[in-house]
């Protein structure tokens, strides 16, 4: 893990289904680009936020 690094909550769509995922990240741009790196880049994000405190199961 990379000094800088925060927890990324990643809201996607993908084939029709909404994915909610956790990646790890110094940005949300890195975040982005980790997330397409790992599901294609057809998937289709529509938010990414920041996780403050302890994240909740989703």
């Amino acid at each position: 893990m990379k000094c800088g690094t925060k927890r990324y909550v990643v809201e996607a769509e993908l084939n029709g289904t909404k994915w909610l995922k956790t990646v790890m990240a110094r940005s949300p741009a890195e975040a982005r680009k980790k997330f397409r790196f790992s599901y294609g880049s057809d998937a289709s994000i529509i938010a990414v936020k920041q996780v403050k405190g302890q994240l909740e199961y989703l």
